[in-house]
């Protein structure tokens, strides 16, 4: 008997329903294979291992002592470098750019957790007779108001918030590492101009003796032109070095110009600050060196630990992007007043909520989200590279260093045989003239090569002062074996 109008009696409609309800289940694994998919990508590039290049540390290894270039033994040196540390404007830029790395992270960092917001709004509107609203609203003029509080969680199932905060922190790190690398770059850089500075005065010094040796030369030739004893060759012959000598002496006092400038410029001064500074070469003191450079104070150094976690970051970003293949949970929800007219806003009735789950997955997007990982992996693949690169290079920059350090020790020990020789025959002849065996010209010959093998001792101690700055920088800043309790940032 067919139902009647006004009969509790069910449709015979369950059963399709039912049916519906298992071609919905039977078409979602259907779906889900129709989802954006990763795809496969090429194996990643592999660092460099620490043993094959003699790098034994990681990133967690201590900075070596702020203060290296102390080792040098010159206060002014110190008081310059610090000044630089405080006031430089490259410097300035790096902290900058590792705030910016700081607030980065904690913006990451804050998005993983709940987020509320309050909201209002009031609107006056006149409201169109001829529309769809009904009397009495249409045609007259009301005020709508709206007050609502939102909150919302997304819950991270599969990791990509705390992949994206990691990233974020290996930015911190680098550009904190970086930042490190700055600082021992420009207190390089301070210390090796010092360095240049004082082996110009030096070369000034002796330059201006050579001068007199010259002037003195060409008045004794002439008194023996005068005499005789001499041709004009000679005389010409002598004239000649007196120019050359002056000609000398002005590039030397135009260098030592320049890299006061540069100088001051490098510790935050103008230009001209520094006109007076006069450093001594002697004051500057290598440390000796230890008899064996360990190869885990490259791990110390800044830039080589910049690079790792430069790699590290690249790596959590490849995590991020493979997440965006997968659903995107948020648990959302809301309460606030909604009426039309002021008046009844916080009525009872006025009341709205709601909460419940949304969730997002990714269908079909053009290839979009795998072209974006394929990215992130090449990225990857070049923090790592730069990252062997950064390694290689430290390595180098240390054993090149410490083979002209020893080519240098060589290099002084015969050139002070040779300044001692000469400074023998200066002696000796001297003597011979106090003693009339001899003449003022012998001993003037003499003094030319003494002069030349001090002007050899002012390059080779400069060289030597100036690659054991370059040591200590490549090795991120010296090689005590006590160092401060510093993790790197």
């Amino acid at each position: 008997m067919p139902p009647t109008p006004h009969s509790t009696r069910p449709w015979p409609a369950a059963p399709a329903r039912t049916g519906a309800r298992r071609l919905g289940l039977l078409s979602l694994p259907l779906l889900l294979a129709a989802c954006a998919t990763p795809g496969s990508l090429p194996p990643p590039l592999a660092t460099l291992a620490p043993a094959a290049a003699g790098l034994a540390a990681d990133a967690a290894t201590p900075f070596p002592d702020a203060a290296w270039w102390r080792s040098l033994g010159d206060p002014a040196l110190d008081a310059l470098v610090e000044r630089a540390l405080a006031d430089q404007p490259g410097l300035q830029v790096a902290a900058a750019r590792l705030a910016r790395a700081a607030a980065a992270a904690a913006q990451t960092g804050a998005a993983q957790g709940p987020q509320a917001q309050l909201g209002f709004d009031a609107t006056r509107q006149h409201y169109t007779a001829q529309g769809l609203v009904p009397k009495p609203i249409a045609g007259s003029t009301w005020t709508s108001a709206n007050g609502q509080v939102g909150a919302s969680l997304e819950l991270d199932f599969f990791g990509r918030h705390q992949a994206a905060l990691q990233a974020a922190l290996g930015q911190q790190r680098a550009a904190a590492a970086e930042w490190q690398a700055a600082r021992v770059l420009l207190a390089a850089n301070v210390a090796r101009a010092y360095t240049g500075l004082a082996r110009l005065l030096a070369l000034q010094q002796v330059a201006r003796r050579t001068l007199a040796q010259r002037e003195a030369l060409l008045g004794l030739t002439r008194e023996r032109v005068a005499a005789g004893l001499d041709s004009r060759v000679e005389l010409r012959q002598a004239e000649a070095a007196l120019p050359d000598a002056r000609a000398q002496l002005q590039a030397l006092d135009g260098q030592v110009a320049l890299a006061r400038h540069q100088l001051a410029v490098l510790s935050g001064q103008a230009p001209q600050a520094l006109a007076a500074l006069a450093p001594a070469l002697a004051t500057l003191q290598p440390a000796a060196l230890p008899p064996r450079l360990g190869a885990d104070l490259l791990g110390r150094r800044a830039d080589v630990v910049a690079a790792r976690w430069r790699v590290e970051a690249a790596l959590q970003d490849v995590a991020v992007a493979r997440t965006q293949f997968y659903p995107d949970v948020n648990l959302v929800g809301f309460v606030g007043l909604n009426s039309l007219g002021l008046h009844r806003l916080l009525d009872l009735d006025s009341r709205n909520l709601g909460a419940g789950p949304a969730l997002r997955l990714p269908l079909f997007d053009g290839g979009r989200l795998r072209a974006q990982l394929q990215g992130r992996a090449a990225d990857a693949d070049a923090a790592v590279a730069a990252y062997n690169g950064a390694v290689l290079d430290a390595v180098r920059e240390v054993a090149d260093a410490g083979a002209t350090l020893q080519a240098l020790a060589r290099q002084q020990a015969e050139a002070a045989q040779a300044l001692a020789a000469a400074s023998d025959a200066l002696a000796l002849a001297d003597q011979r003239q106090r003693a009339g065996l001899g003449n003022r010209l012998a001993v003037l010959h003499a003094e030319t090569a003494v002069l030349a093998q001090r002007a050899n001792a002012v390059e080779l101690q400069a060289r030597a002062v100036d690659t054991q700055i370059v040591l200590m920088r490549a090795l991120g800043g010296g090689w005590r074996d006590e160092l401060p309790a510093q993790a790197a940032r």
